[in-house]
């Protein structure tokens, strides 16, 4: 009877369908929320997270927009200003680069520029990453360049239960917040709670614990870093694995307590080497926990060239489990 009762209670599922639960979820719970962008009604949306939504909520709830990022997301900004809350769909992040002055210029300042008269409410979510073998235009991971922004949150969920819960609490958000989904995750399949929901958007997770050195990532990579503490285990070495969640703010408590107990850090970010969030993360370490550190720093990021086409190139291009192992051992001398 136990056993049933745990099998009703999880339910198998992938991330694709854990991010259109939450956008169903939103749908039903709030009659302001709506979801635009391109090709997210008919088509069912790029990587198929919209799929069958139009059909149950009909064009008003899911509105196709013309091709310009430019026009949909000022036209998402008016709209959260109007009190509406509307989940605007950039298809991939590069795209994003196109409404960069109506984020950056607008959407973030808004609030500062009026006073505290009016906020966005606004959620922008985009799929980011390499892996797909989408060459380099559509392959970038930018979401350390939006983490670089005050007047936005930044969030980047890895796990099933993210994907599912943390739409709500962003749409709940006065400021805008933007949600980066790893394209690689889209496919990945497990087990949620049947009565999954939202989740706190504040913290850092340690999804592994450990004592010897701390591995912080986030995202698509936090896989591989869970891989790459496995691989390390054998041999040994518990590595402490960190999921940041939210880029922006950084949750620092976490980061220096890991790295405090541990006293070794390899920071894993899919973004570029040069600028990276990897800096940004490491640099606060130094900051506020250097006399705790008992080696220096690494971090395994993407290599600095456009990423390559070819699956192994692209590949090789950026973050691995055996680069984090490698890195790791590195860090504890034992390289």
């Amino acid at each position: 009877m136990q056993q049933e009762i745990a099998r009703a209670a999880t339910i198998e599922i992938t991330y694709r369908e854990a991010v259109k639960q939450a956008i169903r979820d939103a749908l039903k719970r709030d009659e302001r929320v709506f979801l635009m962008g391109e090709d997210v009604g008919r088509y069912g949306g790029c990587y198929a997270v919209s799929k069958g939504l139009l059909a149950e909520f009909g064009p008003e709830r899911i509105r196709d927009t013309p091709l310009s990022e430019s026009g949909f997301t000022g036209a998402g900004i008016g709209a959260a200003m109007a009190e509406m809350r509307p989940v605007v769909e950039v298809m991939t992040v590069n795209f994003s680069l196109l409404a960069l002055d109506q984020i950056m210029n607008t959407a973030a300042t808004v609030r500062h520029m009026s006073g505290n008269q009016f906020g966005v409410p606004l959620v922008i979510r985009m799929a980011t990453g390499a892996g797909k073998q989408l060459a380099a235009q559509h392959s970038h991971s930018l979401e350390g360049w939006y983490a670089h922004i005050p007047g936005i949150k930044v969030l980047a969920p890895a796990t099933l239960e993210d994907a599912r819960g943390m739409l709500w609490t962003a749409l709940q958000d006065p400021d805008p917040v933007l949600i980066f989904e790893n394209v690689m995750l889209y496919n990945m399949s497990g087990k949620l709670a049947a009565d999954a929901g939202a989740v706190d958007i504040d913290k850092a997770a340690v999804r592994r614990a450990g004592s010897d050195i701390s591995l912080i990532t986030y995202g698509g990579s936090l896989w591989k870093t869970l891989e790459a503490a496995t691989t390390l285990a054998r041999e040994g070495i518990e590595a402490e694995v960190i999921d940041l969640r939210t880029l922006r703010p950084l949750d620092d408590a976490t980061i220096i307590g890991s790295v405090a107990k541990t006293r070794r850090a390899v920071i894993v970010d899919e973004g570029w080497r040069s600028g990276s969030l990897a800096a940004e993360v490491g640099m606060r370490i130094v900051e506020q926990a250097f006399w705790s550190l008992d080696a220096p720093l690494s971090r395994v990021c993407s290599a600095e060239v456009p990423i390559p086409y070819p699956a192994h190139l692209e590949n090789a291009a950026i973050p691995q489990a055996d680069k984090i192992v490698a890195a790791a051992k590195t860090a504890l001398g034992k390289a």
